[in-house]
């Protein structure tokens, strides 16, 4: 074969290939209308009907009354010519074809004029406008290289690149045989025309069989892509826009209604606090006044720091809402009546004021109830204190028969002493509750509890040792066969060994006391003068141990043995010493007592610490000459 006829050939496929897709074109716009497809472009365009026909759907006009059913060539040449009109019309160039090239069925130019029209339609006029579109949206898919619209789409995949580069969703570019030319072809055939509703215009020889795909059936079909993917982009971008509103009126409702819940819950918390001040009532009691003082520092710093960072929240929300909407050219939000920021302004400034005078009045009455407190207890003390100085003072000026001050004795013993214990009670009570409400300082008195105690432990000591001194003095008294001397040796040595100062002395204390005064007996016999006293008197007292004595005395001759006793233990010296008292055994207590009663012996040289125990005999017995028949003394 020549190569002229190769060329013929070549050419000869290329139209058959073009007149098949143009007309599958031209089919989709009538059958989309309700028109029947056309089978041949040659046979069914050449009276013109179905052209007329196209013009208006593609013009989207009538173009008017032609020959629906013409019979003759001049019918078929007006409505041929009706067509050319309108496209000329519209401003797309027809070159070198008239009405007669289309009635007598000249293929080439009819294909001509059809691809004018499909470049008219489809916006193909910028051919490299469309190839660098699918290079870029095939770009990096694995053996896609879009450099044309012939060669590039034999295989399919540049196709199916197209369709998952918009659609991943449609298929699957990984799983692809790479090799399957057909398959994939025949793939992306069915899903452009089932997904994206793109008619398949081309068959799949077209591409994948022949030598060298025709480019304007090609361009023709990629151009379908092009409208449906723009529409599908135009289509994701209103909804982008639609969505990207939504989402912003969404965010300020969100924002809004989160302004509007929180003012108004924090508005109301604040209005319940200051209702819950306004309506306290303050008592005199410290605890109740200091539950209040406790819960308000606790609101302080809790509850009011949480209100502080509450409501620069809510002023956040509400400039978020009005920078949102200022952004996007909105009208700016109004807050509800009620819910402005003014309005938390307002109450916060009430609540500021409320806070203020709340821990005022709560501080004044601490204040107050600590002073009420330090007055009631010096009110008590010092009005104890005066007690006790006035029975101070009526003890020391206690005079008359001794009778009459023993009952009088008697009678603070078993009801002032008791009355005043009371009292003190009380004053104890009041410092105590004046410690727990933290009362340190008192300006209105110098005494303490403790002071009080002290002192009436000493009116009782001095009240019990009154009694005793009666009572004493009551037995002296009734003792007129003893000297004053003797009575008050006696009295003194009793105080001194008395040392629970009970008026009582026990068995140890007897034993010490005889002992001071030179009588000594054995330990049986001690026993028995013990329990015989006990017996007679109930215990050792100053009336039994002055009957003791006087007993003793008045039996032969005492003062000469006491004498020769203690000669003994100065061992023939005038003097007695203390080392001589203590090598004689004596109880250290009676040893003190000795020291305490004797008098110094003058005259005495080198000697530190000589007693005279010749002048303390003397001042025992009014005769010295006086024995004791039945005491032993040694």
């Amino acid at each position: 074969m020549g190569f002229a006829n190769m060329v013929e050939t070549a050419e000869s496929r290329s139209r058959d290939m073009q007149e098949r897709t143009f007309c599958k074109w031209l089919n989709t716009k009538l059958e989309a209308n309700g028109y029947p497809p056309m089978s041949s472009l040659v046979r069914d365009l050449s009276d013109g009907v179905r052209l007329i026909q196209l013009m208006e759907i593609m013009g989207d006009t009538s173009l008017g009354r032609y020959n629906k059913n013409p019979r003759i060539r001049v019918q078929k040449a007006e409505n041929v010519n009706k067509a050319l009109e309108f496209i000329t019309s519209r401003g797309v160039k027809l070159t070198n074809i008239g009405p007669e090239d289309i009635i007598d069925g000249n293929l080439k130019l009819i294909l001509g004029m059809i691809w004018t029209l499909i470049l008219s339609e489809e916006g193909l006029s910028a051919k490299e406008g469309l190839l660098l579109w699918c290079q870029r949206k095939t770009k990096g898919y694995e053996d896609v290289d879009v450099q044309d619209f012939s060669y590039s789409w034999q295989d399919g995949l540049a196709l199916c690149a197209l369709i998952h580069c918009h659609r991943p969703d449609l298929l699957d570019y990984d799983k692809l045989d790479k090799t399957a030319r057909h398959d994939n072809t025949r793939l992306a055939f069915t899903v452009a025309a089932e997904s994206l509703n793109i008619p398949p215009i081309l068959e799949v020889e077209d591409l994948c069989d022949s030598a060298h795909p025709d480019e304007r059936s090609v361009m023709t079909y990629i151009a379908s892509f092009f409208h449906a993917f723009s529409t599908m982009d135009q289509e994701e971008t209103i909804a982008r826009r639609v969505e990207k509103f939504a989402e912003l009126m969404q965010s300020v409702w969100v924002i809004r209604n989160d302004y509007e819940r929180r003012m108004q819950q924090l508005l109301a918390a604040i209005q319940s606090t200051i209702s819950a001040w306004s309506s306290t009532v303050f008592t005199s009691s410290y605890a109740d006044t200091k539950t209040l003082q406790s819960a308000f520092l606790a609101y302080k710093s809790t509850t009011k720091r949480e209100w502080v960072a509450e409501r620069q929240d809510v002023a956040t929300l509400f400039s978020n809402v009005q920078t949102k909407l200022k952004t996007y050219g909105m009208r700016e939000y109004v807050p509800p009546e009620g819910l402005k920021l003014e309005d938390l302004e307002e109450r916060w400034a009430e609540l500021t004021r409320g806070e203020r005078e709340r821990g005022r009045r709560i501080n004044e009455m601490i204040r107050a109830i600590k002073e009420e407190l330090r007055k009631k207890f010096a009110n008590l003390a010092n009005a104890f204190s005066a007690r006790l100085d006035n029975l101070n003072r009526e003890l020391a000026q206690l005079s008359g028969p001794l009778e009459d001050q023993q009952a009088y004795i008697k009678n603070l013993t078993t009801t002032l002493i008791p009355s005043l214990t009371e009292l003190l009670q009380e004053v104890v009570d009041a410092e105590e509750e004046g410690d727990k409400a933290n009362v340190e300082e008192n300006d209105h008195t110098v005494f303490t509890a403790s002071d009080l105690q002290f002192e009436l432990s000493l009116v009782v000591k001095s009240i019990n040792a009154k009694a005793a001194f009666i009572e004493n003095q009551i037995v002296s008294s009734k003792q007129t066969n003893l000297s004053p001397s003797q009575l008050e040796t006696f009295e003194s040595t009793f105080r001194y060994f008395d040392k629970d100062g009970s008026n009582t002395l026990s068995h140890p204390e007897m034993i010490a006391a005889l002992a001071s005064l030179g009588i000594v007996y054995g330990e049986e016999d001690m026993d028995a003068i013990f329990n015989d006293l006990v017996d007679m008197f109930g215990a050792v007292t100053f009336e039994a141990f002055v009957a003791l004595l006087v007993r003793i005395v008045q039996d032969h001759g005492g003062a000469e043995q006491v004498h020769e006793a203690f000669e003994g233990v100065a061992r023939g010296k005038a003097f007695v010493t203390e080392l001589d008292l203590r090598r004689a055994h004596l109880p250290v207590q009676t040893i003190e007592y000795l020291k305490s009663a004797m008098p110094r012996a003058e005259g005495v040289e080198g000697e530190d610490g000589a007693y005279d125990y010749s002048a303390f005999i003397d001042a025992v017995f009014d005769d010295p000459e006086d024995y004791l028949p039945n005491g032993d003394v040694s």
